[in-house]
């Protein structure tokens, strides 16, 4: 529509906004009619109309098998759009017009906004499936007048009443026509069923809707005025009633053809299961989130006996490795407390980086700095735990190998994601400029633990290569090239 409206025509940003708001509401107005919609745009030298947006109903046939988007008609093809247009009134003169052998009734609403007539919408009706009405569609079509004439008086839609209407109830999830005392006039079948689950036990029809809703309501004080005012449509709103038997969305939309408010349509949908099936997938939130805290702490305690044991240690190479599995355990619970703040399992894995930098950095034999460059980005929690190990082993053997006592260096870790969305890839190098590899080091057949829980954890668990190399310049560089999925 943007586009549309900007190449072709001279509304202003606040005109496309209200059209914009028109056409976020306007499915009820079709529903309602059985319509088709089409929103005719005058061009910027008013010789012609471009449709801008196009609604089908979902309670009839479709007018249109052809997208009409886009479509420009020469001024004067269609008079019905230049008196609705020049006029600024509602127009249903004419006989029905056919199409591919469909016969299909043509109306004009304008479009009014601050007095200005911005466009008009085309209704057409399929009038080939026409029967005598029923109650209910004879409410239908009524409300549809309805709301015409407001459409066409600049009163609809509402101002600053942006609606969802993938989240609000529609015509045929429940309907309720109240008069201007709001009193039902009619309920339709799948609107009393909605009361039926709240546990009215009557018929609506002759009532006070504001008043049955309040008293349906679970409430341990006086009769809520503030509900029964909303149920009465005097005002539009959306809101939920939620007792024993369920839970019920409304909408409430006033209705002034004429500028004053002879009654309201009330719409209203049964929303018990998707609340409960809601309420689930917070309570499972939370369970996972209290589990991962749960871990978090027992590793934290795991840490703390293993510390206390390696104080007790009278050999140094028992002591340190002792120390050695305190950070293991460490950075695994770096990131179970991480997911246990998330609502979901996906980390930011920057922080844990950061933290598992700071904590590794602890042992560094002489002043050894520890910095990070480029992101790690978003990682599923079944390779931020590997991975968090796998940068604290090859951390602490930077640490210990390449650096002596009294040595000044530098560790840095550079993390850099590229390839797409589904194909991902994380290169990851850690880089020292301390006294670099021995000569004929082979790090696929050393015996050191850490680089074999390196070499299981990246070529085993999380798929990727491991590689070990002299760095450009001075000391060593690490290279980690691993799949992650969901680039972020």
């Amino acid at each position: 529509m943007n586009d549309l409206v900007r190449q072709h025509t001279a509304l202003s940003d606040t005109d496309l906004e209200w059209l914009h708001l028109l056409v976020s509401e306007w499915q009820l107005l079709s529903d309602l009619s059985f319509a088709d919609l089409v929103l005719w745009v005058p061009t910027r030298d008013g010789t012609r109309y471009v449709s801008v947006a196009q609604m089908r109903p979902n309670t009839g046939p479709t007018s249109y098998q052809d997208d009409m988007v886009g479509h420009l008609v020469p001024r004067g093809r269609r008079p019905l759009l230049d008196a609705a247009l020049d006029e600024g009134r509602i127009v249903r003169e004419g006989d029905p017009e056919w199409r591919e052998e469909v016969p299909v009734r043509v109306e004009s609403i304008p479009v009014r906004r601050d007095g200005r007539v911005l466009g008009v919408i085309a209704r057409n009706t399929n009038l080939l499936t026409v029967r005598t009405p029923s109650r209910l569609e004879l409410t239908y079509l009524q409300s549809a007048s309805d709301l015409a004439q407001m459409i066409a008086a600049g009163a609809f839609p509402f101002p600053g009443q942006q609606v969802d209407m993938d989240a609000s109830p529609r015509v045929g999830d429940g309907l309720i026509r109240l008069d201007a005392d709001g009193i039902v006039q009619y309920a339709s079948p799948n609107g009393l069923s909605a009361y039926h689950r709240l546990g009215l036990a009557s018929d609506l029809v002759g009532h006070h809707l504001g008043t049955v809703t309040a008293e349906l309501a679970p409430s341990r004080g006086p009769v809520d005025e503030a509900l029964v005012k909303v149920a009465s449509g005097y005002a539009p709103r959306e809101f939920e009633v939620e007792c024993a038997g369920g839970v019920i969305q409304l909408r409430a939309i006033p209705l002034k053809p004429k500028g004053v408010r002879i009654g309201s349509l009330v719409l209203l949908r049964d929303v018990t299961e998707l609340r409960r099936r809601e309420r689930e997938l917070i309570t499972k939130d939370a369970t996972i989130r209290e589990i991962h805290h749960r871990v978090k702490n027992n590793l934290q305690t795991v840490a703390a006996l293993l510390r206390l044991q390696s104080r007790r240690m009278d050999s140094e190479q028992g002591r340190e490795a002792l120390n050695e599995a305190v950070r293991r355990v460490g950075s695994i619970a770096i990131v179970h407390e991480t997911l246990s703040q998330n609502l979901d399992e996906r980390v930011e894995f920057d922080e844990i980086a950061d933290r598992v930098i700071a904590m590794v950095s602890e042992i560094s034999p002489g002043k050894v700095t520890c910095r990070r460059t480029g992101r790690f980005g978003i990682l599923d929690a079944e390779v931020a735990t590997p991975l968090s190990m796998v940068l604290t082993e090859v951390l602490q053997n930077a640490l210990e190998h390449a650096f002596a006592l009294a040595d000044h260096g530098t560790v840095e870790v550079s993390a850099v994601r590229g390839g797409s969305p589904t194909e991902g890839r994380l290169l990851i190098t850690v880089t020292d400029d301390g006294r670099g590899l021995p000569e004929g080091f082979d790090p696929k057949q050393a015996g050191n633990l850490g680089l074999q829980i390196v070499r299981t954890l990246v070529e085993g668990e999380l798929g990727g290569t491991f590689g070990m190399v002299p760095a450009p310049e001075r000391g060593t560089q690490v290279v980690l090239d691993l799949p992650v999925q969901g680039l972020k």
